[in-house]
């Protein structure tokens, strides 16, 4: 290739790849967003694995895509269709390349938590549960999980110097002058190499869309250019680049957003999609604007925290705690309708069945709302429907609620009660169950009023 060709540079990078893939047998791992700075670096690996002989193709990589349960439905089907891509060409040209798409644990799971536990969605400008329990977490066990197998890893980031000073400046802190590899300033017996750092803005789209836009593994590129359409074309931070919560953001995180994000104030990923033709997705638009309309509603927050403590501000008011269990309700019924209005799969079977395992304990004495809810929208049962029987008739839960109101007991303590002493009716220890007693008795929302009356008369 002539010196002076514009590609020369991706040359040199295969080049350098090709060194590096030789020198040792430590595996790779990349985080691939399906964006373009990450698909700039998947496209130079396979290029770099297809001139190489097959005898020598034993280096094991690994890409993988986070998928949060809650992506913009057009950007999943995207980064789902590009792994199957990558694993198709793998098989067909043994590039031993494995494509892995990782999800966050069912029970930390966005829906699991503000539907199931009643979490506030996330708020700027601190509230931002979700970016460690959606993607950080998912990727830390994914990575040791390597590392225990193999040893050591090499950890490939498509950070360019390019995109911004901050993220300039962030690499040039990593770069160890004369070595190609450097460690991990957070993950032992990891190694980061950053092949693109040199890359010019304009040239990433120039190099994706050769070849009349299709990549070294047989994807479109066009169809992620007709993605960008509307966006500012910087890339999202690299994902394995630091897996503390605090630095760079991890790896697999797209740059598009989730669909239902809260942070922002407008949704402006969402908006241009919807600009742009993709109109399927206004009813998402409304429905994620309705989430952050409740989100500061005294009507469907509770006045105390999870753990039963309470607290009010200096105006005298009292200070929100998670969702009740009646807005969990509304909130899974509307995402349901949503679902069967859309087509789309907003919500999966086992993040159900872990709401309506998190509900029963929530004292939900029926133990059928859930899959009431979801046969009051679809028409038809869920598979575990038949084996939801209440703790109690209703007849009796009603007898049990009009006594508590009479006796001016909390109803919500008695539910929590029963539902306590049901979970340990098979406990031989009875000091466990003194212990579990005690504790639900004397937290703080149960005593706040006559302990504030008690500061009173010290004063």
């Amino acid at each position: 290739m002539k010196s002076n060709d514009k590609f020369s540079i991706f040359e040199e990078i295969i080049e350098e790849m090709t060194y590096v893939y030789r020198h040792d047998d430590r595996p790779w791992l990349i985080g691939y967003s399906g964006g373009k700075d990450s698909s700039l670096l998947v496209s130079l690996v396979v290029e770099t694995v297809s001139r190489l002989p097959e005898f020598e193709r034993t280096k094991k990589i690994f890409i993988v895509t986070s998928d949060t349960g809650v992506e913009n439905p057009i950007v999943k089907s995207y980064m789902h269709m590009s792994s199957a891509k990558i694993n198709e060409f793998s098989k067909k040209y043994n590039a031993n390349i494995q494509a892995d798409i990782i999800y966050p644990d069912i029970s930390q799971s966005f829906w699991s938590l503000v539907i199931g536990l009643g979490y506030p969605t996330p708020e700027p400008p601190g509230f931002r549960w979700c970016t460690e329990r959606l993607k950080i977490l998912p990727m830390n066990r994914y990575t040791n999980n390597i590392i225990e197998k193999y040893g050591e890893i090499v950890l490939l980031l498509g950070v360019r110097k390019d995109e911004s000073l901050t993220r300039r400046r962030s690499i040039s802190s990593r770069e160890i002058e004369g070595k190609l590899l450097t460690p991990h300033s957070d993950i032992e017996k990891a190694y980061v190499y950053n092949p693109l750092t040199e890359i010019p803005n304009e040239l990433v789209w120039e190099y994706l869309l050769k070849n009349d836009g299709v990549s070294s593994w047989g994807l479109n590129m066009k169809y992620l250019f007709s993605l960008y359409q509307g966006e500012n074309l910087g890339e999202e931070q690299s994902v394995v680049g630091q897996i503390d919560k605090d630095k760079i953001t991890v790896t697999g995180n797209s740059r598009f957003g989730c669909w239902c994000c809260t942070i922002v104030k407008e949704d402006k990923s969402l908006q241009r999609f919807i600009n742009n033709g993709s109109t399927e997705l206004i009813p998402l638009r409304e429905f994620r604007n309705w989430l952050v309309s409740i989100r500061q509603n005294p009507e469907f927050r509770d006045n105390k925290r999870r753990n039963g403590k309470v607290y009010q501000k200096a105006s005298g008011e009292y200070g929100f705690g998670p969702f009740k269990l009646s807005a969990r309700q509304e909130i899974l019924k509307r995402l349901l309708l949503l679902q069967k209005e859309t087509g789309f799969e907003l919500i999966t079977n086992d993040e159900l069945k872990m709401i309506d395992t998190i509900w029963d304990l929530e004292g939900d004495l029926t133990r059928r709302k859930l899959v009431d809810i979801y046969f009051e929208v679809f028409g038809t049962h869920l598979v575990w429907d038949e084996y939801k029987e209440p703790l109690y008739d209703l007849e009796i839960i009603n007898m049990l609620q009009n006594a508590a109101e009479k006796s001016e007991i909390p109803f919500e303590l008695v539910t929590k009660l029963i539902v306590m002493i049901n979970s340990n009716k098979y406990t031989a220890k009875s000091a466990k169950l003194k212990k579990e007693f005690d504790k639900l008795l004397n937290q703080e929302w149960i005593h706040y009023e006559a302990i504030k009356e008690g500061l009173k008369d010290e004063d």
